[in-house]
């Protein structure tokens, strides 16, 4: 592995059950357990007159939430370190109980390792005998 985590950026839009902060902390937690991860906690908080606000904090991160019902809008970063955690399994979950329209997807390589990258690359050129 050449990384240290994977990061999604999440834009959810035209999406539902923005200001139920229950329903996001069921959200989050089976959104964690999903993707495989270890739970640790999870918060959220109510804002006035509106929006919602969740963290979950896992073994290997963290999934937050940040929502604007008066635009349908919710921002979502999961971070996961490792390889066994699959963010794309938690944002599945995510998806079916705040059910946007439209969503975009910004995926990150985090902590890029480029001794591990060089040293790999060097590998597989002796292996294949240019080195």
């Amino acid at each position: 592995m050449g990384h240290l985590g994977r990061h999604l950026i999440l834009e959810y839009w035209d999406a539902v059950n923005l200001n139920n902060p229950e329903l996001i902390e069921r959200a989050l937690t089976e959104a964690a357990l999903a993707g495989g991860a270890t739970l640790l906690s999870v918060r959220t908080h109510q804002f006035a007159p509106q929006g919602v606000s969740g963290v979950a904090i896992i073994a290997e991160s963290h999934i937050s939430i940040h929502t604007w019902p008066e635009y349908n809008y919710a921002a979502i970063d999961i971070f996961t370190c490792g390889n066994r955690v699959d963010p794309h399994k938690m944002n599945e979950v995510l998806t079916r109980y705040l059910r946007p329209k439209r969503q975009n997807i910004t995926e990150m390589l985090r902590g890029l390792r480029t001794e591990i990258l060089e040293g790999e690359t060097e590998k597989a050129l002796a292996v294949a005998g240019h080195l």
